[in-house]
C-alpha cells in the first residue's frame, strides 16, 4: 500500500514539475559570468541597450523575453521564468535593494553613454541643447544632479533648484522619457523626478522652455521624437548606431554600466 502511494505521489509530484516547467515557471540555467549567457533565458526592457546587446546571444542559443518595464523583467527572475536580467547598473541596485535573493554579478555587461535623442531635422534644438549642456557641466551642476541621485553619502542633498526669477518666454519643450528607470526617471507621487528629469529642467530653465514630461513605453520614444509628438528624448539613452540612422543625439551627459542580475 506504501508503495502504491509513493507511486502515485512520486507521479503528481512529476507531472507537477513538468507543467511549470512548460509554463516557464522554472530555470536550471546559472549564470555566473558573461560566458554564461550562451543558451540562457535573459530578460531585458524593451527597446533598451540591454535589449540591443541581448539580442547578439540570440544567435548563440539564447532566448530573450523582452518587457515593457525593467521591473517586469525583475519580478520574471524572481519566479524563475529566466535566468537573469540585462540592465543598468543604477536601477539594478534598486531592484536588487528591493527584491530579497537578487544579486549584481560583479563583472560588468557592457559599458556606454547617455545622450539627448532629437530629431535629424531639428539641428537648432540640438546645437541649444548643447550649448546648455556645455554650461551645465562647466558650473559644476550636472555633476551635482548626478549626486543627489547616486551614492550613500551624496543622495537626496544637493536637488536641482530653478534659479529664482527663471522665465519661459520660449514655450514649451516636450520630452519623451519612461518613467520606470529609476534614478534617472521614476515616479514620486503623481511626479517624474530623478536625474534626467532634473537634467532636462536645468537645460529648460537655460533655454528659456516650460518642461513638460511624457511618460510612455520606451520603444515608442524614438518614434515620438521622430513625428514631433515630443521636442526630445530622455531616459537613460545609449547613443549606438543604430538609433542614429532615426535621431540624432546631444552630446553625452553621463556614463553609465550595462550588468546582469541573478539570482543568488
Amino acid at each position: 500500500m506504501k508503495k502504491v502511494i509513493s507511486l502515485a505521489l512520486a507521479a503528481v509530484i512529476c507531472s507537477a514539475s513538468m507543467l511549470l516547467a512548460a509554463c516557464g515557471g522554472s530555470t536550471t540555467k546559472k549564470i555566473a559570468t558573461v560566458d554564461d549567457l550562451e543558451g540562457a533565458k535573459i530578460g531585458v526592457q524593451l527597446g533598451t541597450t540591454g535589449d540591443i546587446y541581448a539580442s547578439d546571444y540570440e544567435e548563440k542559443g539564447s532566448t530573450v523575453e523582452r518587457f515593457n518595464k525593467g521591473a517586469d523583467a525583475v519580478l520574471a527572475l524572481t519566479q524563475g521564468k529566466i535566468d537573469c536580467v540585462i540592465i543598468d547598473s543604477e536601477p539594478a541596485k534598486a531592484f536588487v535593494a528591493a527584491n530579497d535573493g537578487l544579486k549584481i554579478l560583479d563583472e560588468p555587461f557592457a559599458e556606454e553613454e547617455y545622450a539627448i535623442c532629437v530629431a535629424k531635422d531639428n539641428t537648432d534644438l540640438l546645437g541649444k541643447i548643447n550649448t546648455a549642456l556645455a554650461e551645465l557641466k562647466a558650473d559644476g551642476t550636472t555633476e551635482s544632479i548626478e549626486k543627489n541621485f547616486i551614492g550613500d553619502d551624496t543622495k537626496g542633498k544637493t536637488p536641482y533648484v530653478t534659479p529664482a526669477g527663471t522665465d519661459y518666454p520660449n514655450g514649451e519643450l516636450h520630452m519623451a522619457t519612461n518613467a520606470f528607470f529609476e534614478p534617472y526617471e521614476y515616479y514620486d507621487g503623481d511626479t517624474v523626478v530623478g536625474i534626467d528629469a532634473s537634467m532636462a529642467q536645468a537645460i529648460c530653465d537655460k533655454l528659456g522652455y516650460k518642461l513638460v514630461i511624457d511618460d510612455m513605453d520606451f520603444d515608442s520614444i524614438i518614434t515620438s521624437v521622430q513625428t514631433g509628438k515630443a521636442d526630445f528624448g530622455m531616459a537613460g539613452m545609449t547613443v549606438t548606431d543604430e538609433r542614429l540612422q532615426s535621431i540624432n543625439f546631444s552630446d553625452s551627459y553621463t556614463t553609465a554600466t550595462q550588468v546582469i542580475i541573478v539570482k543568488e
